[in-house]
């Protein structure tokens, strides 16, 4: 039963920072790509940042020099840094296993393997 469990995420202001974890179960996170996307009300989930089986990494173009994707294999941990977060990064956000190939091209919502049950950010002044 594979399990992805997505926490770190909560209302800031506008400038703050949050730190997105993501907890893997029944799966090895070493032997996929991970990735974050997001879907705000009333939009389609986007990809946002995803990390290589061999930590080569991807970020859409609206939050690049913003947020980091990280992993820690030996946890089985994916994280997403968010700095400099901005109103329009108001989403859920889901931790989801895919192939290393998007970060070459760029993820995409039907190579998902699995999904996790996403964190609400918020970010409102």
């Amino acid at each position: 039963d594979v399990q992805l469990q997505a926490s770190g995420g909560g209302l800031v202001q506008p400038g703050e920072s949050l730190r997105l974890s993501c907890a893997a179960s029944g799966v090895s996170i070493a032997d996929y790509a991970m990735c974050w996307f997001r879907q705000a009300p009333g939009k389609e989930r986007e990809g946002v940042s995803c990390i290589s089986s061999s930590g080569r990494t991807w970020n859409t173009d609206s939050v690049k020099g913003r947020f980091t994707v990280s992993k820690m294999n030996a946890k089985n941990m994916v994280y997403l840094q968010m700095n400099s977060l901005k109103p329009e990064d108001t989403a859920v956000y889901y931790c989801a296993t895919t192939f290393d190939i998007v970060v070459v091209t760029s993820p995409e919502v039907d190579l998902v393997n699995d999904w996790g049950q996403g964190t609400q950010v918020t970010v409102s002044s």
